[in-house]
């Protein structure tokens, strides 16, 4: 309850400072020789949707990536474990499991 209504506040203060700084102002993009830059006349608004954008996007490739690689690894772990639940060697064996197939007696 207390997340969504923070999520409506924070909401609101975001629309209500994109309508009100619709206007359009040069942005330097890059500087060029003879010091001219490379500028575009976007709305401040847009402005401010474009960083955000672009400020969540390194971080949602993170968090995908670091889900991923967990998944995997407990799919592997869950594998495991059933392959010894169901009396399969597992495809790690200790030294003492393997002396034990060679037929010798552990030291």
């Amino acid at each position: 309850m207390i997340r969504t209504v923070l999520l409506i506040l924070i909401t609101i203060v975001i629309v209500s400072f994109i309508a009100i700084n619709w206007q359009s102002v040069p942005l330097n993009l890059w500087p060029l020789e003879n010091g001219i830059y490379l500028y575009v006349e976007w709305p401040v608004g847009l402005i401010f949707i474009v960083g955000i954008v672009l400020g969540f996007l390194p971080m949602w490739l993170v968090h995908k990536g670091v889900r991923w690689r967990l998944n995997r690894r407990i799919g592997l772990m869950e594998n495991t474990v059933k392959a010894n639940s169901m009396g399969q060697p597992s495809a790690y064996a200790t030294t003492t499991q393997l002396e034990d197939e060679a037929g010798k007696e552990p030291v």
